[in-house]
């Protein structure tokens, strides 16, 4: 079994250095070339890469509109209800960055997130995961016009960490490290985060995030599928996420709501729809969420509506209402006490910290990304959709040499769970349990291994 994960991470690596090898020539005329965007560079005038993903300027390539011909080429190879897996969308309605970094954008307000273990009730506590839950949603939109991230590809992985409360971390030398974990280097005050894509067909991203110090966990795996529905595009997510208070033992299941391109073909949007259900089976406490999709005439975009309930009862000790991407506003029921849930306005993202690509492994996003991302900011359409090519091309070569030699896909992160969804191998849970359990002799290990 070590022979066999050792031999497919080396052949992971050998085909990520492929790849990169392969897009290195699109990157080198990219460089020789004259975009029509002047593109960052470091003192050697090389592309900055790290400067593009950190630059969150939008260079919009146009309205579905201004690219006709690609519309309707596009329009006729889909019909209504189609599965959209295997249609290859135009490269200028992508985002400047992969799938897996926009989950990350989960937790862009990691001081919601940590916020749920200092609550001192089980229905506090539930509100309150209801507030980091519904304000995560408008920082994963970098834009007013709908774009879609980059698919990312099979193995791919990405790492990064926030601090609490904008707070810079000591560089006096002192910082202590995790040493394990998703992000080691990190250390236990700050929110650690990584996903990887576990899966091509169907196409599943499995994501976890940790705060040592506060032990609480997240994790979660989605499996999107995309239908055309005429004048829209239909993501539907499926899978489920689960908030885990180590010390409190209370674990809160929660799932995902729909997501719909509108307009495509002239100015595309997004907007949320769907029913969302979040609970705590050791408390009881249950939340109902509606993400309200927009009337065909009249009526508000993105309107949510929520009601927080306790055990049994019928009546709702909690409700909110208000647009995901503004402001919603609470009441408790009981004491008829208003509160602001959360204000966009008023709330600054926190930006996350992400390693250096010179100091990534091949397949960590941004590295695999780079050279599609430096031709979506020059606005290079053409130098994006050849690097872009490249990269699936190497994929498909990769999918049908395992076929060819029979050997599985092994994922590096994450193990399917044995009922349903994905888990991370090392959550902090496990980890803590491991150092204070009793230490075991190594005939001890090897019948635990056994079991």
């Amino acid at each position: 079994m070590i022979r066999a994960l050792t031999s497919r991470r080396w052949s992971l690596r050998r085909e990520s250095e492929s790849a990169s090898r392969t897009c290195a020539t699109v990157g080198a005329s990219e460089s020789e070339a004259s975009p029509s965007v002047d593109l960052p560079r470091t003192r050697d005038g090389e592309i900055d890469y790290d400067a593009l993903y950190e630059d969150d300027s939008d260079s919009d390539l146009g309205s579905m509109e201004n690219h006709g011909s690609v519309v309707t080429h596009l329009l006729s190879q889909v019909k209504i209800g189609m599965d959209l897996t295997k249609v290859v969308l135009p490269t200028f309605i992508l985002e400047r960055r992969s799938l897996l970094e926009m989950y990350a954008d989960s937790f862009a307000h990691p001081d919601q997130f940590v916020k749920i273990v200092d609550m001192p009730t089980p229905r506090e506590r539930m509100v309150q995961v209801v507030r980091w839950y519904l304000s995560s949603y408008h920082a994963g939109r970098k834009s007013q016009v709908a774009k879609k991230p980059y698919n990312p590809i099979l193995g791919e992985v990405f790492r990064c960490h926030w601090d609490l409360d904008g707070v810079e971390p000591s560089n006096n030398g002192d910082k202590v490290e995790v040493g394990d974990g998703p992000v080691p280097w990190c250390s236990p005050e700050q929110l650690s985060f990584v996903a990887e894509q576990v899966s091509h067909h169907p196409p599943i991203s499995a994501f976890y995030a940790e705060h040592v110090n506060k032990r609480i966990q997240f994790e979660a795996s989605v499996w999107t599928k995309s239908k055309f529905l005429g004048l829209s595009i239909g993501v539907h997510n499926i899978g489920k996420g689960l908030v885990t208070l180590l010390d409190l033992e209370e674990e809160y299941t929660l799932t995902f709501p729909n997501g719909y391109g509108r307009s495509i073909l002239t100015i595309p949007w997004i907007e949320l729809g769907g029913s969302v259900v979040i609970e705590c089976a050791q408390t009881g406490h249950k939340a109902n969420v509606e993400f309200l999709t927009k009337p065909f005439y009249g009526g508000k975009k993105h309107r949510v509506t929520c009601e927080v309930f306790a055990g049994t009862e019928k009546k709702p000790y909690y409700t909110a209402q208000g647009e995901w991407n503004s402001r919603m506003d609470g009441r408790w029921t009981e004491s008829g006490r208003n509160e602001v849930v959360f204000d966009v306005s008023t709330m600054k993202t926190c930006r996350k910290r992400v390693a250096p690509i010179s100091r990534q492994s091949p397949h960590e996003s941004r590295r695999v990304w780079r050279y599609v991302t430096a031709a979506l900011r020059a606005a290079d359409t053409d130098a994006a959709t050849a690097a872009k090519r490249l990269l699936e091309q190497t994929q498909r070569d990769a999918a049908k040499k395992r076929a060819d030699s029979d050997e599985a896909w092994v994922t590096q992160l994450f193990s399917p769970k044995p009922d349903d969804g994905w888990e991370y191998n090392m959550p902090l849970k496990k980890r803590i349990e491991g150092k204070s359990s009793p230490q075991l002799s190594p005939t001890q290990r090897d019948n635990a291994d056994t079991r």
